[in-house]
């Protein structure tokens, strides 16, 4: 893979290191390449997780910018956020650092919102019913369930439900595929997929310190939805990923970072520009 040295420095993964070099060039010499590895430009992390996950690019406090090559043209993301990428940034932050407070009108709405786009024309009796354990809350107050993600991850299930209405009703009535006989409880779930994406992107840190986060900053900028669309194609790809490892309840943490694997080595393909690009998005309807 090669880098070009402009005014910045970095490189995109596509595969380990073991089997693909980074190699640097000045824009105004010919062949003046050396290792952006053994320059201490970049560093990599390995995942412990037990599904074949690639290592993720560490930036080091130096760079600025990362520049990688995309079907022979070279592409620029900086840590620099543009003004869009960082009033967007500070939108998400604020949505994410939302607390779910059941004493709020808006939060008690969009419960309620939550509840009609799941089960249509069915009445919710309260916001503290028995009804809310058929969505898979772990009691009959899903309020409690929330203190992981906060109000976001409530949003993220909302956004789902109206969005990828079809996808959304056949993973919470577990339809297609060989059902394990103790399931993964489906809003709970929902729940741990927000929190997972959080630290995966890394977001609340001030500098970032992975390419993931630029690439994801740079489709954010593309699309203010972006991080719920996101969610979505997590929690379809958690759901394929639970029926290929036919897992059960017990196995749920390993199901969630074999998806975290998969979605950072989407994210960082190519050909992937958007949310939309990612081949997991075609497991929506």
């Amino acid at each position: 893979m090669r880098v070009v040295r402009i005014s910045c420095v970095g490189t995109r993964h596509l595969s380990p290191p073991s089997s693909s070099s980074v190699r640097g060039c000045d824009a105004h010499s010919d062949d003046a390449s050396a290792s952006a590895s053994s320059a201490g430009l970049i560093t990599t992390d390995a995942d412990d997780a037990s599904c074949s996950s690639t290592p993720s690019w560490r930036i080091k406090k130096s760079l600025t910018c990362v520049c990688f090559n995309r079907k022979r043209a070279y592409e620029r993301i900086c840590s620099n956020l543009t003004p869009l990428q960082e009033e967007r940034l500070k939108r998400l932050r604020k949505r994410m650092k939302n607390y779910f407070d059941a004493s709020q009108p808006d939060h008690q709405d969009a419960l309620r919102a939550l509840w009609s786009a799941t089960y249509p024309g069915e009445k919710l009796e309260a916001l503290v019913s028995d009804q809310w354990k058929s969505m898979g809350w772990q009691g009959k107050d899903p309020s409690t369930d929330f203190r992981g993600a906060g109000f976001i991850s409530l949003e993220n299930l909302l956004f789902f439900a109206k969005t990828f209405s079809t996808s959304y009703q056949r993973l919470l009535k577990k339809q297609g595929g060989k059902r394990a006989a103790w399931e993964y409880p489906f809003a709970v779930a929902g729940v741990n997929i927000t929190f997972m994406i959080m630290q995966m992107l890394d977001l609340e840190a001030l500098k970032p310190r992975s390419f993931l986060r630029l690439v994801f900053l740079q489709m954010l900028s593309e699309n203010e939805w972006a991080f719920d669309l996101l969610y979505c194609v997590a929690f379809a790809v958690m759901d394929k990923q639970w029926l290929d490892k036919n897992a059960t309840y017990m196995e749920f943490n390993d199901v969630l970072r074999c998806t975290r694997g998969q979605l950072e080595r989407e994210l960082m393909m190519d050909d992937v520009f958007r949310i939309e690009d990612m081949p997991s998005f075609s497991l929506l309807s």
